[in-house]
């Protein structure tokens, strides 16, 4: 390595160790010094594109420390930007917000880690939601890790509210069935009989002794439903079977790259709404008022694009300066 690379590690491990053992309370710029940042970063790219007419050229580290500094200045700013709802994500929120108490909400888990940056805001402002509505939540997956993202988005619902810990009962106001394998089959055998595809929870309890679904023989027992999706099996499968064949009323969570998928479910009424990539996800936090990591996300991916795109304009520049040289 060369001795400006050894630097450059060596800055990026204090950092992070200055992060884990130093810095104990969370860092917020003021909404001053945010504007100030966002101010000197424009100045900063006006520089860049001077220095690019004139000639000279920044390196792609350059380039590549600018990215990752926006994409970490906005976790430090208070500022957030300027949200439509759209009328997909409202259609969404209104039929969930419709539902009266005691309602039972199905909640299918379909994805995994890697697509929780994602997914999962909108399962935390879902289920926090529910819980305050008194409905009640019924949750298993089609993934193997999808009732854990589950379990994980309760917890965060009883952190954010402590008052929910005690008000709610496992196996009276929310259950986990767990994952089951089977795909496409799964969700047709549950038309017919829940209980022969989840005989037990997934603390090994039997069905029939948990009170919340031990009345619960099949989709017709079900008010409404969410599936949170990543990929196949998910959102196009249950529209297939469960809404078509068994007239389940159900909204749907999406990654950005599936939400194009299942869009004509939408337009075709199959689905009453989808959350679609993070976008989707913040708007349901501002809908249900539970501001999460969704809204942080988008503005850090927000500086991001706009990083890009003045990198692409500079790029352009310097490419016809180039051109007009040698012509």
């Amino acid at each position: 390595m060369k001795t400006k690379e050894w630097i450059a590690a060596g800055l990026i491990t204090a950092f992070f160790l200055i992060c884990k053992f130093v810095i104990t309370e969370p860092v917020q710029f003021s909404r001053t010094v945010s504007i100030v940042i966002m101010i000197l970063m424009g100045l900063l790219f006006v520089g860049i594109m001077i220095a690019t007419l004139k000639g000279k050229y920044i390196g792609r580290r350059i380039v590549f420390l600018l990215v990752g500094i926006s994409l970490i200045l906005p976790f430090f700013m208070q500022f957030s930007l300027p949200l439509q709802i759209s009328p997909e994500v409202q259609s969404a929120f209104d039929a969930l917000d419709g539902l009266p108490p005691g309602a039972k909400v199905l909640c299918s888990y379909d994805y995994d880690p890697p697509s929780a940056p994602e997914l999962q805001p909108m399962s935390d402002a879902i289920i926090q939601y529910a819980f305050e509505k008194d409905l009640k939540i019924i949750i298993m997956g089609l993934w193997p890790q999808g009732p854990q993202q589950a379990n994980q988005s309760i917890e965060m619902a009883f952190t954010n509210n402590p008052d929910l810990r005690e008000q709610r009962v496992y196996g009276v106001d929310y259950v986990n069935l767990g994952f089951q394998a089977g795909n496409e089959f799964v969700i047709l055998r549950m038309g017919e009989s829940f209980k022969a595809m989840f005989p037990r929870d997934i603390y090994n309890t039997s069905y029939d002794s948990i009170p919340l679904v031990k009345n619960i023989r099949n989709f017709s027992n079900i008010d409404f439903s969410f599936n949170f999706s990543a990929g196949k099996p998910g959102t196009v499968e249950w529209v297939q079977i469960a809404v078509d064949r068994y007239n389940l009323t159900m909204a749907a969570a999406n990654t950005a790259v599936q939400a194009p998928m299942v869009y004509p479910y939408l337009k075709s009424g199959q689905l009453v709404g989808i959350l679609g990539g993070m976008s989707g996800a913040a708007e349901m936090e501002k809908l249900t008022q539970k501001i999460g990591k969704a809204t942080t996300f988008l503005l850090s991916q927000s500086f991001a694009h706009m990083v890009v795109i003045a990198f692409i304009l500079i790029g352009n520049v310097a490419y016809f300066r180039e051109r007009k040289e040698k012509s």
